[in-house]
């Protein structure tokens, strides 16, 4: 089975940096096959062996626990103690099935609606949106700024760009208190084949 790991913030700021060859090192100690990292900013796409302990069997209809896949969870903790243990930093990491990104491609609300990449991004989550936090989002993103969640993922259309947008002033983790990772469009289409 391919995955994506997503990593929160890293490379982004002094005390958050990261070397992707170590990184993937790391990833390679967890037995995880295959690792290729895209650009220096916490993509990396890896195999889980079939007859690896990390390898549940596979679920075809989600098995939810706190709103993610039961793979994606065991995956999501051994990496996050690995990361912290190697590089003695607390990094919230996103994985989703190398499939699912195709979803969210083919998913797009936005589709045909925007110039460049860089008015496209995609917030990525562990847990579904809540009701609340849907609200929140319809009642305080500026025009001509446009969301629209999809499950664990939130579409971002921001016309203007993403440095003085509602995403570039990182309002999603304070007022949700969720936490997200978010990539340009080009990105996502990159993870889908990595």
């Amino acid at each position: 089975m391919r995955y994506i790991a997503l990593l929160r913030g890293i490379n982004v700021g002094g005390n958050t940096m990261i070397k992707m060859a170590e990184l993937k090192a790391s990833f390679e100690t967890l037995g995880l096959g295959n690792v290729v990292s895209y650009v220096n900013s916490g993509n990396l796409a890896f195999d889980v062996p079939r007859e690896s302990a990390l390898q549940k069997p596979a679920v075809q209809k989600p098995a939810r626990s706190k709103g993610t896949y039961e793979a994606e969870t065991a995956l999501i903790s051994v990496i996050e103690k690995a990361i912290e243990k190697a590089f003695a930093k607390s990094i919230p990491v996103m994985i989703r099935e190398q499939t699912d990104i195709l979803r969210i491609i083919e998913a797009n609300p936005f589709a045909g609606q925007f110039e460049s990449h860089k008015e496209m991004h995609v917030l990525f989550l562990n847990d579904n949106v809540t009701k609340e936090a849907n609200a929140f989002l319809a009642e305080n993103v500026p025009p001509p700024e446009r969301f629209a969640v999809h499950g664990r993922e939130i579409y971002c259309h921001l016309p203007m760009g993403v440095a003085d947008s509602y995403l570039g002033r990182g309002v999603f983790e304070k007022k949700l208190k969720i936490a997200v990772t978010a990539r340009n469009w080009r990105t996502v289409e990159k993870l889908a084949v990595l």
